[in-house]
């Protein structure tokens, strides 16, 4: 059982603790280890991640065969292909680890039958699907309206633990950039 997972869904759902155990044996512990995949592309994505430990990217692979990240989770964050997930069909992302992870993990059908025994539930995954949308539209902004240094300055404040965790390379893809770009604008940060 995942104690951080049992605190969080506490937190935003406001589920008893006779309730909560039984929530949480829905769910399946899975451990990664660094660069371990979840999904690759053309695999359906058949379960939700909320991260115990560690973190995880998305990414896809460009035309031009390199992987952009679109995002990233860190503890306490959930992450999926929600197209895939949601339809139950192929995946265009992969999955990652970018370190050693702890994920809890639960397939489309468990979620499914969690929500009719317990629709409070309803409320923890539409909070969680909320909190997810504004950061894709935070993001989606700071593409169209800043330039690479900005968004970098934009992310690091915003989120400094990514920042602090994530490789440069990982970084660079996030951001749309390249790493020796990204070194340029941490090193003018510093001067």
């Amino acid at each position: 059982m995942s104690l951080v997972l049992q605190q969080h869904i506490q937190k935003f759902a406001g589920i008893g603790e006779s309730d909560i155990n039984e929530i949480v044996s829905f769910f399946d512990k899975t451990e990664l280890k660094k660069k371990q995949n979840l999904l690759t592309e053309g695999n359906i994505c058949r379960h939700s991640y909320f991260v115990s430990k560690g973190l995880l990217r998305m990414f896809f692979v460009n035309d031009r065969g390199i992987e952009q990240t679109t995002q990233f989770a860190l503890e306490n964050w959930w992450m999926a292909d929600y197209t895939s997930f949601q339809r139950q069909e192929p995946s265009e992302y992969y999955i990652q680890a970018v370190e050693r992870t702890e994920v809890m993990a639960i397939s489309y059908d468990k979620q499914e039958a969690l929500l009719r025994q317990y629709p409070a539930m309803e409320k923890y995954f539409r909070v969680m699907h909320q909190r997810a949308h504004a950061a894709a539209q935070f993001r989606i902004k700071i593409l169209y309206s800043l330039s690479r240094e900005e968004m970098y300055h934009s992310f690091s404040s915003k989120y400094p633990g990514f920042v602090q965790r994530i490789p440069q390379y990982l970084l660079a893809s996030f951001l749309g950039c390249t790493p020796e770009y990204l070194s340029e604008i941490r090193a003018k940060r510093k001067s």
